[in-house]
């Protein structure tokens, strides 16, 4: 097994956090330097910065966290604020590995596990798992803008589009709008609007593959998935070639 991979099934991380470990040489296998591609087991002796890591088999756990706005989805802020990590229950052996993440002013589910193999899955853009968000903005999108979001808007570090964009009500300024895309890159949804003159004032992610948000569960409290659930997400991440949206332009607007 590839040593990424055997550590992240151990929970030390994720596999891109382990891979970054090796760029690093950071990382042994039987007293010599690690490199990309090398093979490990569970019975060979691997130190990390010198000390020997502990390795044992352990079963997947997922927890799903309503994360508040306030919250920041790392371990370490120079600027002190409060955490995900601080809420979670503390685990034997290995540690949590979000599933993605959420920015500051955003709020939703948050999915975490002791299983970077599965974390790194859920995540890796091959397989386009599919996140949800309900969107609240200034302003109704015209039909025009609704189309240019669903065929794909150029956001600065390539197109991105919508898998569907549906409106869901709202009062005033603000309307409210339900939205589904396959790949989480960088404040991503903030980016699109911005695309259409649309500012972003409340961002709650719903749903992460075929896990949604527990309603009865309240913001900054956590739940464990059950072995039906976590079978579920084993499942969502399925391969496959997507095309990447086209960018449609339009010169009223650009």
């Amino acid at each position: 097994m590839r040593l990424q991979k055997l550590l992240a099934e151990a929970g030390l991380g994720s596999r891109r956090q382990i891979e970054i470990w090796i760029g690093q040489a950071r990382l042994s296998i039987n007293g010599r330097i690690a490199q990309l591609g090398d093979r490990a087991a569970f019975g060979d002796s691997i130190r990390l910065d010198g000390n020997p890591v502990t390795l044992e088999r352990m079963a997947v756990r997922v927890l799903a966290y309503h994360k508040p706005i306030g919250e920041i989805v790392t371990r370490n802020d120079p600027q002190g604020r409060s955490s995900v990590f601080e809420q979670l229950p503390r685990l034997a052996h290995g540690k949590w590995v979000a599933v993605g993440r959420l920015d500051y002013n955003t709020s939703g589910l948050l999915l975490l596990t002791n299983s970077g193999d599965l974390a790194n899955r859920l995540m890796h853009p091959r397989y386009a798992v599919e996140r949800t968000y309900e969107v609240r903005i200034q302003g109704v999108l015209g039909e025009r803008e609704l189309e240019r979001l669903r065929q794909g808007v150029e956001i600065g570090d390539g197109p991105a589009a919508f898998e569907s964009i549906d409106a869901c009500g709202g009062e005033g300024s603000n309307r409210w709008y339900r939205v589904r895309l396959r790949e989480g890159r960088n404040r991503e949804v903030r980016r699109m609007f911005a695309t259409v003159d649309r500012r972003v004032n409340r961002l709650i992610r719903i749903q992460y593959g075929p896990i949604p948000l527990p309603r009865e569960l309240a913001a900054g409290a956590w739940r464990e998935l059950n072995a039906r659930e976590i079978a579920l997400l084993r499942e969502a991440p399925k391969p496959g070639i997507r095309p990447r949206p086209r960018v449609v332009r339009d010169r009223q607007i650009c």
